[in-house]
């Protein structure tokens, strides 16, 4: 078995790279006891390190491309289960999200070890632990509150949950003597506190205690073992060092205090642990729920006194230490005074400390960690490739209109947003507006509800209001009500149209399908102007509607039929210009919005019936799926550099109007063809949303109710502007209106929408 390490790794200097190396040795001593264990390390490198032969991949920790390149080597070798040894901090990306990629890319079982599992995590904190938890097989904490976190606060199932203490090495019991004796301490009452040096280490609590301490014994010394830790250094060098430095002679007890600074290997720490009389951990946070250091203090029966984070509160309860409160010196100096006044109390502790120690010793540690190991590769782990997506309304978060009514205001729609606070200066926009118009019409339809209706009404009037006489629309309209343009662009045209034709085919008997009919047939004279390819996309989505409603208008089927045409011309001289033929697409590039044209052509399908039409949609629609899904979840393409025939794909930012276009594209390729592949494909694409995309971060925000408005290279765009918004909610209607048509009737090309 080889078991495929992640993880910080010496030489750095760092505790996770530290628990690592003993663990990895105690997993190596396994082969000693007739297991077949091998292991290798791939290391989370931020400096060049010159690393052991047992590192086989580094990843540079800010370069995103190096995780997707470190999945692919581990899936190369021969590796059965992967290790992640998960900690803030140590991943690259907003909060180290990008793992997350890397575990979603691994083909063999994957079981983390979280070092950090926090109470109040913020946002991006959660999502990350979730998703790691989520991918993985197996979940390791090391305390039992963490467990209780898990469940609750990240609903983690309690089945993947296994509980093993952090390792230590094995100590002779009270050889403290001794130990002094080699470390030139014997005639001195030793306290220690050991770690890598830094501002929450709260070693100013201790000084502070200690005058009156000393006072009563006056052979007392107090060893600070560590270096600064290597992060703190890089920000403002050794200032917390010179601080403590300062307060040591400001009390005056610097015969007393003795900065050992420098890294030390197990043996020596091993020899410092044994000498302490006294062991202090006087950390500021409370949420830290793993402290290798008091596992190892505890281990060596040392008499620990420490400040009450989550970790000390556990292990050393039922007499195993004593607690004193967060930065609290004097309570730290009647508790160290009592030991030193009575050692016999002192004994007690260290003795049940001992005890408990004798069970986490690393040997012990590595065995269940092998356990987990081979119960986790007697099962295939299911690829998402093998599994389909299921199509379930119970999966999805309630359908709101929270944010969307704070986007709102008696005009319209406001196009953007600060967060989710509307950003009033950018004012309206009609493409957003006809978007809100559809979005309306389809929760009406839906839920026959006041809120949609008088919503729907307003991005009505909005609309009414932005038209010209000649039938063409404004499009920008500044906080002051004043037009910033007199004729709008063929996108927003198009979305108008769409917007109105939807209503006049699905709203019968509603008094707004009169002036929708009546806007509609205004307009239709500009049509033959259009030569974006999605303004006529759009408008052929519009005029599909009309056509479903009223099929018997031969002018408008035949209008129709030209703008499909029209569409499968520039498909056509596209492909025909491709010398491979493998560019079945309508454009030379793939930009936004790009499933409207391929949905475009279901649509026209669905109204006139020529099979030319829905065999271009289909193909262009295979076109574009292939692209997008080459990871078996929706991958968009991003607008920094879209994606050109010939050229490299952008992957970032990625916009939810494409996500919504990708949900609606499958949609229709469902109900024209009847093939559940597009129904799986629909979810999945909707799934985009709730964080089954490339960072695996969601970008439907639970709190607002909004969606963000991109997903970035290195986290979300957390502004939740109109058009992200409405995107996201037309898709969360598509798959309620699918979930509902699935269980009530089996015509699909009648009722899809």
């Amino acid at each position: 078995m080889e078991i495929a390490c992640i993880t910080t790794y010496h030489p750095r200097e760092c505790g996770i790279a530290t628990f690592t190396s003993h663990l990895k040795q105690a997993l190596m001593l396994c082969n000693k006891k007739g297991q077949d264990v091998d292991t290798y390390v791939v290391a989370m490198s931020d400096q060049n390190y010159n690393y052991p032969d047992d590192v086989k991949f580094t990843i540079a920790q800010d370069d995103q491309k190096d995780y997707l390149r470190a999945a692919k080597f581990i899936n190369q070798t021969n590796a059965n289960v992967c290790l992640l040894e998960h900690e803030f901090g140590i991943f690259g990306g907003k909060e180290g999200l990008y793992v997350l990629p890397l575990i979603y890319q691994l083909k063999i079982p994957l079981m983390v070890t979280f070092h950090t599992v926090l109470e109040n995590p913020n946002y991006t904190q959660k999502i990350i632990i979730y998703e790691i938890a989520k991918r993985a097989e197996r979940v390791v904490v090391m305390n039992p509150i963490a467990i209780d976190f898990l469940i609750d606060i990240y609903d983690v199932e309690k089945k993947k949950i296994v509980l093993i203490e952090h390792g230590t090495p094995e100590f002779e019991y009270d050889k403290r003597e001794f130990y002094k004796n080699k470390l030139h301490f014997s005639d001195k009452k030793v306290l220690l506190t050991f770690g890598l040096i830094n501002p929450n280490k709260g070693i100013e609590t201790v000084l502070k205690a200690l005058p009156s301490v000393i006072q009563k014994h006056p052979d007392l010394i107090y060893l600070i073992l560590g270096k600064t830790h290597p992060n703190l250094i890089k920000t403002s060098g050794e200032e917390y060092r010179l601080y403590l430095k300062r307060s040591i002679k400001k009390y005056n007890i610097q015969d007393n205090v003795d900065f050992l600074n420098i890294f030390v290997d197990e043996d020596k720490l091993k020899e410092y642990l044994s000498c302490a009389d006294i062991y202090i951990t006087p950390y500021l946070n409370e949420a830290q729920i793993t402290s290798g250091t008091l596992a190892y203090a505890v281990s060596a029966g040392a008499a620990v006194v420490s400040t009450p984070y989550l970790h000390a509160r556990n292990i050393l309860s039922n007499g195993r230490g004593r607690l004193f409160d967060f930065k609290d010196s004097a309570g730290l100096a009647l508790v160290l005074n009592e030991f030193l006044d009575k050692p016999e109390i002192a004994d007690e502790l260290r003795k049940k400390a001992y005890t408990y120690g004798r069970h986490v010793i690393w040997s012990e540690t590595g065995a269940r960690y092998i356990e987990l190991a081979l119960d986790l590769i007697k099962f295939k782990r299911i690829s998402p490739k093998d599994s389909e997506s299921i199509l379930a309304s119970t999966m999805l978060p309630d359908f709101k209109f929270s944010h969307v009514k704070r986007m709102m205001d008696d005009t319209g729609i406001i196009q953007h947003a600060i967060f989710n606070i509307p950003n009033l200066k950018h004012g309206y926009c009609l493409d957003d507006n006809a978007r809100a118009l559809l979005m309306f019409a389809m929760a009406h339809r839906q839920y026959e509800d006041t809120t949609s209706l008088s919503m729907l009404i307003k991005t009505m009037s909005y609309t009414h209001y932005m038209q010209n006489e000649d039938g063409t629309f404004k499009n920008m309209m500044g906080f002051k009500r004043e037009f910033l343009d007199e004729k709008g662009s063929e996108d927003a045209f198009g979305r108008a149209m769409w917007a109105l034709g939807y209503q006049i085919h699905l709203l019968t008997g509603h008094s707004l399908v009169s002036l929708a009919e009546k806007m509609f047939i205004k307009a239709i004279p500009n049509i033959t102007e259009l030569k974006s390819v999605r303004g006529i996309a759009n408008t052929i989505i519009g005029l599909s509607h009309y056509v479903l409603r009223y099929p018997e208008d031969k002018v408008m089927a035949d209008a129709l039929k030209e703008m499909a045409d029209k569409l499968v011309k520039e498909y056509n001289a596209t492909k025909d210009n491709d010398k491979d033929g493998e560019w079945k697409w309508f454009e030379d590039i793939l930009t936004y919005d790009n499933g409207i044209l391929p949905l475009s052509l279901f649509y026209a399908y669905r109204a006139l019936k020529s099979e030319y039409l829905l065999a271009v949609a289909e193909e262009s629609c295979q076109f574009l799926e292939n692209i997008l899904f080459k990871d078996n979840h929706l991958s968009i393409i991003g607008n920094r550099g879209w994606y050109e025939k010939g050229g490299k794909r952008a992957k970032f930012d990625q916009q939810p109007v494409d996500a919504m276009a990708a949900v609606l594209m499958f949609s229709q390729a469902y109900a024209a063809t009847a093939n559940r592949h597009y129904l799986n494909r629909m979810f999945s694409s909707f799934m985009w949303f709730m964080g089954d995309n490339d960072l695996r971060i969601p970008m439907y925000n639970f709190e607002t109710d909004g969606c963000y408005d991109a997903l970035e290279s290195n986290g979300v765009n957390k502004n939740q502007g109109a058009e992200s918004t409405i995107s996201y909610m037309i898709a969360h209607l598509s798959i309620l209106a699918a979930c509902g048509k699935e269980e009530q009737d089996e015509h699909r090309s009648e009722i899809w929408e």
